[in-house]
């Protein structure tokens, strides 16, 4: 771009590169989603349909974006992690922000057709916000997942039981409000099955655990050796074969399936099978059956 008088503007841009070994991630929400699956009738508790679409979009958006190692939805949110290493964008939360929240919100419209042929999409349009938050350690990033995933369990058990006190037991909002007041889950437990015969244990694990979204490699067996540690490079053609290297990376990230669980993250065992995962190094592609 030519210089001229005005590019002097340039200087108010404030500076917002998230911090170097963080892991970053990028949480979208949707907005005013309340009034929008009102209008268009989504079931309660929960809408099959509804959660398909947002599944689809956070697919799309980790198939166009290979720097992100994982996400995990519940809801009208999602969650997407960027590995401690990303460079994408230079770390810069408002383009890693913008790219993510415009990249999920093309999907969730281009793909409404597809889980709601019968109801076309009118204004006002589904829209989502976001936020990038970065985590100093892998600790801290799981424990964030881990949070995720524990309130999507507490909400889920919550609406479940409001929703049959509303559907099944012929309560208005305000009375099943009142009963679940102060209850524990244990009270919501006995709700369900002692007054609608309904097990909370054989509720859909979509419902239960949200939904995780990876690539897909083989499984590793746990307790096997994976070195998840990049060695760094000492000398300038040590740096531009790393660069090299992690190009090739990229590329095979990029080529790998993306696949959709609904299974707990919050233990080890999810992780210690997957290392790929945190070391953001491409694992082997299954075998075709």
């Amino acid at each position: 771009m030519a210089n001229s008088k005005y590019e002097y503007v340039k200087d108010y841009e404030t500076p917002d590169k998230l911090p170097l070994d963080n892991w970053i991630v990028v949480r979208i929400d949707g907005r005013g989603f309340h009034k929008f699956t009102t209008k268009y009738g989504f079931e309660k508790p929960n809408d099959k349909k509804g959660m398909d679409l947002m599944n689809a979009a956070a697919m799309a958006v980790m198939t166009e974006l290979p720097d992100i190692v994982i996400s995990y939805g519940i809801s009208d949110e999602y969650s997407f992690v960027l590995h401690e290493s990303c460079t994408l964008f230079e770390r810069r939360a408002s383009k890693l922000v913008s790219t993510v929240v415009s990249t999920f919100t093309a999907y969730y419209v281009h793909l409404w057709s597809q889980h709601f042929p019968e109801l076309p999409l009118t204004l006002p349009l589904p829209t989502f916000d976001g936020r990038a938050v970065p985590y100093p350690s892998i600790k801290r990033m799981r424990d964030y997942l881990s949070w995720r995933q524990v309130d999507c369990h507490i909400n889920n058990l919550y609406n479940t039981t409001f929703w049959a006190l509303i559907q099944l037991g012929g309560l208005d909002a305000k009375a099943a409000e009142k009963e679940l007041a102060g209850t524990l889950s244990a009270d919501k437990n006995e709700i369900l099955f002692s007054r609608f015969k309904i097990n909370y244990n054989n509720e859909a694990e979509i419902w239960k655990k949200g939904s995780v979204v990876f690539r897909d490699y083989e499984l590793v067996e746990p307790g096997a050796s994976v070195d998840e540690t990049p060695k760094m490079p000492v000398n300038l053609a040590e740096v531009e074969i790393s660069k090299t290297q992690a190009e090739k990376e990229k590329k095979r990230r990029a080529k790998a399936r993306i696949t959709l669980q609904h299974l707990d993250i919050i233990k080890d065992d999810f992780w210690e099978r997957r290392p790929w995962v945190l070391s953001n190094k491409p694992g082997q592609i299954p075998k075709q059956t």
